[in-house]
């Protein structure tokens, strides 16, 4: 049985694989989406518009539902879905553990197609990205 694990947070994912219980974590890939690294106002070009108010004289700035900053967050969730979907449909893993920075976790998790949820079997909550195999490895509590 092969076991993943991806290490996650906004900009960043890390693809580990271990082969048994004993063995250990092998580094497969080291992901990055350059666009989460950049602040907000480097990612939007201009302001935003501007509307007139349906009654009266005013005009006023349009708001975004979602910030530039979580937009990207969002759409290196879904990157990372897709892959790990492509991944699933292919039999590359067995088993999947999640570590992943909390708001980032509640991304891929509302983005993860059934057939790699099935195979998750465990998830932390933390941001752990930057740290070493063996402080990773410590992380998870029943692995394998």
């Amino acid at each position: 049985m092969t076991t993943w694990v991806m290490v996650a947070d906004a900009s960043r994912a890390r693809f580990f694989r271990a082969e048994n219980r004993n063995g250990p974590l092998q580094e497969m890939a080291d992901r990055l989406h350059v666009e989460s690294r950049l602040k907000g106002r480097d990612l939007e070009t201009d302001g935003p518009g501007r509307s007139f108010d349906r009654a009266g004289q005013g005009r006023h700035a349009m708001g975004k539902a979602v910030d530039v900053k979580t937009h990207e967050a969002q759409r290196f969730a879904h990157e990372l879905c897709d892959y790990l979907g492509k991944m699933a449909a292919t039999n590359s893993f067995d088993k999947l553990y999640i570590v992943a920075a909390p708001a980032f976790l509640g991304m891929l998790r509302d983005c993860l197609a059934n057939p790699v949820r099935k195979r998750v079997v465990g998830e932390v909550s933390k941001d752990m990205v930057n740290q070493d195999v063996q402080a990773i490895r410590a992380t998870l509590p029943d692995f394998l």
